[in-house]
């Protein structure tokens, strides 16, 4: 194994270890040092990994970065800062200042009996037999460099808990902003759980300053319970400085709905994966995404989704829209095992590259080892149609007002896919605005104004 990018970061945590562990929680600690030795053995991924083939992901940690293991609070309160807009939303806001849980001095509005919504950390202080339960139980670290990284140096993070028969009227929005005078690093946690019959929604939104470079880890773990209800909608407009690697896992009971939507509208480098596991009879998942990038910007979704009980369903749709130099990639797999009968899944992926300087990679799968299934997948790259925009230039339209129309048109559908109608009707804004060349940052933030 190169030391390349991990010598620095070994060096880092044996210097450092007590450190970390004294600006955290008991529970957090108890995975760290497996972890640390988990990354000594395997470091970070590589392209010769197969399902890390498209990114560099070694070369993204090579650089100096800060973190800040003194947790030193931002000097700003994000609640005066940052401003959501999207017309006629009402959310429980709360915030994480690079990888810091945000404690306003007033709450943010009652929650539900039971609910706990809060610094991970925190959490895992005052209910250390719940956290323990299902901390790092998704996310291995043996066989998965980020996981192993990040468990090794995330000190706090975000807890969502839901009780059985619990629902939580007013979605969870969770703004992650990334804000320093020097490059930057962030390692975060997000651990969701629900209980049976519990219904919730979540926003994660993700922004960065201008100025510094940034980079961040997050790994999520979100457990689904029988019959319940859950919403994770991911936004990110950052910067060409950003780089994000996110980890996501979710285990779902039987009957549990769960739908994960992702939406990258400008970026840096970003390299998201999702992992999902259908525990229960009658389970379903939607997981869909988009991403519009140009530049030398770089978007690589990773996903896979396996079927281990009867009567599943999956759907599974990202759409890619590709300018001037940027790159993206999609690795989708769906494994559908013995006793998975009466499995319905079908995955999708279609992209648009607007030049012939764009590189699309895509490599759908499907894996089945039950008989009695009804499965499909397929994926397209290509270019807008020519006979198509000259029809709408023959009905008036200028050249860029017929693309931007049919790119729209294009990534439409799974902009449909939200369950939030506040956030469907700004997100169709916002994408159409990224097509017009209008959106650099996130507008519906003052900061950004």
């Amino acid at each position: 194994m190169s030391l390349n990018s991990e010598k620095q970061y070994i060096d880092l945590y044996q210097e450092a270890r007590d450190l970390i562990c004294r600006h955290s929680a008991p529970v957090i600690n108890s995975l760290r040092d497996k972890a640390f030795a988990d990354f000594c053995r395997i470091g970070f991924p590589g392209k010769k990994l197969e399902k890390y083939k498209y990114t560099d992901i070694k070369s993204c940690f090579a650089p100096d970065y800060g973190l800040n293991l003194n947790r030193v609070p931002m000097q700003v309160d994000p609640y005066k800062t940052f401003k959501c807009d999207v017309p006629n939303i009402s959310t429980s806001l709360f915030f994480v200042l690079n990888d810091i849980f945000y404690v306003p001095e007033k709450k943010t509005g009652n929650m539900p009996d039971g609910v706990l919504m809060m610094s991970l950390k925190e959490a895992a202080e005052l209910h250390p037999e719940l956290v323990e339960k299902y901390y790092g139980k998704l996310a291995s670290t043996e066989n998965d460099g980020i996981n192993a990284f990040n468990t090794a140096f995330v000190q706090d993070g975000v807890f969502l808990y839901v009780p059985d028969n619990v629902v939580l009227e007013k979605p969870i929005q969770l703004i992650n902003i990334m804000n320093a005078k020097m490059d930057m690093m962030a390692n975060r946690r997000i651990l969701v759980v629900l209980g049976k019959n519990a219904q919730a929604k979540m926003l994660i939104c993700d922004h960065a300053e201008l100025g510094a470079k940034y980079l961040s880890t997050q790994v999520a773990e979100i457990y689904a319970g029988e019959n319940s209800v859950f919403d994770y909608y991911e936004l990110e407009e950052t910067g060409s400085n950003n780089v994000r690697i996110c980890n996501t896992y979710v285990e779902q009971s039987a009957s549990s709905n769960v739908l994960v939507n992702g939406v990258t509208l400008t970026n840096g480098l970003t390299r998201n994966h999702v992992n999902v596991v259908l525990n229960g009879e009658n389970a379903e998942i939607a997981l869909n995404g988009i991403a519009t990038v140009d530049k030398n910007q770089h978007i690589d979704n990773n996903t896979n989704i396996e079927h281990r009980y009867s009567r599943c369903t999956s759907n599974e749709l990202f759409k890619y829209v590709l300018d001037d130099e940027a790159v993206g990639a999609f690795a989708g797999r769906v494994k559908v095992c013995q006793d998975a009968q009466k499995t319905v899944s079908q995955q999708t992926n279609k992209n648009l590259c607007l030049t012939r300087e764009s590189h699309m990679y895509t490599q759908p799968q499907l894996e089945i080892y039950a008989d009695d299934v009804k499965c499909s997948h397929g994926a397209t790259v290509g270019q807008l149609d020519e006979n198509a925009v000259f029809y709408m230039q023959q009905r008036g339209l200028s050249k860029k007002e017929a693309m931007t129309l049919l790119m729209f048109a294009f990534v439409n559908e799974v902009v449909d896919s939200i369950r939030m109608e506040p956030l469907k009707d700004r997100l169709h804004m916002l994408v159409e605005k990224r097509f017009r060349g209008e959106l650099s940052k996130c507008s519906s933030c003052a900061k950004c104004k």
